[in-house]
């Protein structure tokens, strides 16, 4: 029989075979890409493919795009989970990850972030085409360099800065078909970008006192959670038009144009409810999962309403 092996978990250490332990190590591994970010991502990825391609799929190329994408983003992901080990030792969030509990070595982690980014770019510059694979190297330069090394530990313009790598899958995308920069393709960046911001703020302020206990100099730190709500308003706001430009230049129909305004304009409402709350905390975790459903309708709304032109 198999001897039982010790294995820690986030909570006790428990006796577990070793195939179980095996099947642990690879929990810990996926857990390092973040994976509900890069299902997220992979959307916005494809909605920039499909509103590239319309009904002309080239299968293939949407295979490698996303496989490509998906290796780049895990990457940077594990960086970030490498670099911020400290930190996340400091955090209820975070503290239980494996990095910081001590489930798997770093020097093992960050070799298989070195994998995962060389593999991603490897798929991307030859199997997709160059510029997808620039955009590549730009999205996991802003948020491991920039994003995590130098402006999360200093400055509240971390968030938005940050923004710019969490909006390159949906561009991806669309150059993986157009292997250019247009209007379009800046209107995929503008609907990531601006949406990340506010997303982001309102996690910050549900979790404001563990962000100050880590030292992350986050808005809502910083700043204070009224400031971080003001923040939160232009963000919303200039969201309005974008569906509508879409609509305009021809790549999406009435539907998204009406359907996506309303979703932002309600997001918008509940931001500014924000100031008349007495329970920070509630609001913005109300706020928080509802920008979550923004994002996600609006890249559906898109994707279906390009269906029918």
């Amino acid at each position: 029989m198999d001897k039982p092996m010790t294995y820690r978990t986030s909570s006790d250490s428990v006796s577990l075979k070793p195939e179980q332990v095996g099947v642990g190590i690879w929990k810990e591994f996926i857990q390092l890409t973040k994976p509900g970010i890069i299902r997220s991502n992979l959307l916005a990825a494809f909605t920039g493919f499909w509103v590239a391609a319309r009904w002309d799929i080239p299968w293939m190329m949407m295979l490698w795009m996303l496989l490509g994408t998906t290796l780049v983003m895990a990457s940077s992901c594990v960086f970030n989970n490498y670099f911020d080990r400290d930190f996340d030792m400091k955090m209820e969030r975070t503290r239980n990850r494996a990095l910081p509990t001590g489930r798997l070595q770093p020097q093992v982690v960050f070799i298989y972030a070195v994998i995962l980014g060389v593999a991603g770019l490897t798929v991307l510059f030859s199997l997709v085409n160059v510029l997808a694979g620039v955009l590549g190297i730009v999205g996991m330069f802003v948020y491991v360099v920039i994003y995590t090394l130098w402006l999360k530990r200093t400055s509240t313009w971390s968030t938005s800065v940050g923004g710019i790598s969490g909006a390159m899958p949906p561009v991806i995308g669309y150059v993986a078909i157009t292997g250019k920069i247009d209007v379009i393709a800046v209107l995929l960046f503008a609907l990531m970008f601006l949406w990340q911001p506010p997303h982001f703020w309102a996690l910050g302020i549900r979790r404001v006192e563990e962000y100050r206990a880590a030292g992350y100099p986050l808005l809502p730190v910083v700043k204070g959670i009224k400031r971080t709500k003001w923040q939160m308003i232009p963000y919303v706001l200039l969201l309005l038009p974008v569906p509508w430009l879409f609509y305009y230049y021809g790549y999406a129909g009435i539907i998204y144009a009406v359907a996506g305004t309303f979703i932002n304009a309600f997001w918008l409402y509940v931001c500014i409810a924000g100031f008349r709350t007495n329970n920070d905390e509630q609001w913005a975790k109300k706020n928080f999962i509802l920008s979550i459903n923004v994002l996600m309708l609006q890249f559906f709304i898109l994707i279906a309403d390009t269906m029918g032109k």
